[in-house]
């Protein structure tokens, strides 16, 4: 009876043990998609009044979970029934991804106007909640996109193992994703309030306090602006790894190429075409439509 329990204990041991380096690899898959996760999150969880960073950080927070109780069942069962949909799945998520990628850039080429910050003193507390309310929304809309692909990257790289192994590493690589991003998001927006507070308390005295608080004041927004940058690179380099990796005669053609160099090319040149044709399409609409309101 002992020795059976033992050898249950090891079994076990040796399960968690495939786990581990099963979700090391799926963590390393989903890292470029991750970066952009952060980005994108710490972006939309900055706009308020201090007070409200972190209830509405949280707000999103638990819809991000909620979003991966949807996926993972759903992702589950397909990878257990129908094995193929989840490599179609990967590859309109690549699609995705390098047009988000190829979108960014193009704003960055030519720059829209920004929403204005939501500020308690110009807006009722009514329109300051439904404001928030928009934006949690949204967010978590994104973030359901976003959980979509880190789920499909990670379970891609476990689809050949025993679905209790699919379970337990894309289960696991899904919580470190939320509360791993969401985590940094809440310390990178209450930076700018650290660095007030170590400011005050110094007394306007030059000091290690003062010095340290000006610093985070000072870098928050040039934070931001790096993630940006790194989750744009990363959008690129994961989609364009979708479809290297996916497609046979996508590799085959950059053989020769090194893996980095052949995944961003490929990366652009999806992006490129599908925001092109997205761009085409919704102009062509709006002209149609504003045909017919003239007419």
């Amino acid at each position: 009876m002992a020795s059976g329990f033992f050898a249950l204990l090891d079994d076990i041991g040796v399960l968690m043990d495939d786990v581990a380096t099963m979700g090391k690899v799926a963590t390393k898959k989903t890292a470029g998609i991750l970066g952009d996760d952060l980005a994108v999150n710490a972006e939309k969880a900055s706009g308020f009044v201090s007070s409200r960073e972190i209830p509405v950080l949280w707000a999103i927070t638990k819809g991000s979970f909620f979003n991966k109780l949807i996926i993972l069942p759903i992702a589950f069962l397909l990878s257990a029934y129908l094995p193929i949909a989840i490599t179609i799945i990967l590859l309109i998520g690549g699609i995705y991804l390098a047009f988000e990628g190829a979108e960014k850039i193009y704003e960055w080429i030519f720059p829209h106007a920004k929403p204005e910050t939501i500020k308690a003193p110009e807006l009722s507390e009514e329109e300051i909640l439904a404001l928030e309310k928009d934006k949690i929304k949204s967010a978590i809309v994104t973030d359901f996109i976003l959980s979509v692909e880190i789920v499909i990257i990670a379970l891609s790289s476990v689809v050949e193992e025993p679905i209790l192994n699919q379970v337990l590493v894309v289960s696991i690589v899904a919580i470190i994703a939320t509360i791993g991003v969401y985590g940094i998001v809440a310390g990178i927006v209450r930076m700018d309030d650290l660095g007030l507070k170590l400011i005050k308390s110094s007394d306007g005295k030059k000091g290690l306090k003062n010095t340290i608080g000006t610093f985070l004041v000072q870098a928050l927004p040039w934070i931001v602006k790096s993630l940006s940058v790194i989750g744009t690179i990363a959008l690129i380099l994961v989609a364009g790894g979708i479809f290297v990796h996916n497609l046979h005669f996508v590799e085959e053609f950059f053989d020769t190429l090194p893996s980095i160099i052949a995944e961003a090319i490929t990366g652009i040149v999806v992006g490129g075409v599908s925001f092109g044709l997205f761009e085409g399409v919704k102009r062509t609409f709006f002209h149609k439509k504003n045909s017919q309101m003239n007419a």
